[in-house]
């Protein structure tokens, strides 16, 4: 159902994107709609975590495997909640400007109610998500950490 794709070059290093967004307890202080998060268990290649989303009268807790392959990969495999499937991945890729973000998602609610109130704002909804995460990395890295070759322009973090 709801599918999206994004690629985007930021001006951090792919250890450091892998690490904000493998950094699941963190998320509700950034990321819109996420009022909760707790981390079941966690190793170097994996953490299994259940989140809260919450919007307006909407309050749903899913648990999600997520899986690390450091620095390059994070995915995302659905356990329990609300959704019939949901498909998530993080490709970080090294490029001369920093990092190349390729960011996937693909889901769909278990209920129709759900579906359709998401289906309305969805593109909106995920955009304002993919921000919350480059809005992180400044804050957490600054403006501008990773090398920039002379002579080539690089993207800014806020697109």
């Amino acid at each position: 159902m709801p599918t999206h794709a994004e690629k985007k070059i930021l001006r951090y290093t792919p250890e450091q994107m892998f690490d904000l967004v493998a950094d699941v307890r963190r998320y509700p202080e950034f990321l819109p709609w996420c009022v909760g998060a707790r981390i079941l268990s966690r190793d170097e290649q994996v953490l299994v975590a259940d989140l809260t989303i919450g919007f307006k009268m909407f309050r749903e807790t899913f648990r999600s495997r997520v899986g690390l392959d450091r620095p390059g990969h994070i995915h995302v495999t659905y356990e329990t909640g609300p959704f019939r499937y949901l498909n998530n991945h993080w490709r970080f890729s090294p490029v001369p400007q920093g990092c190349e973000v390729d960011f996937f998602v693909d889901f769909e609610f278990r209920s129709r109610i759900l579906q359709m109130a998401i289906g309305v704002v969805f593109n909106e909804a995920v955009r304002l998500m993919v921000r919350a995460f480059e809005r992180r990395a400044m804050a957490l890295y600054g403006r501008s950490t990773a090398a920039v070759a002379p002579g080539s322009a690089a993207p800014s973090a806020t697109g």
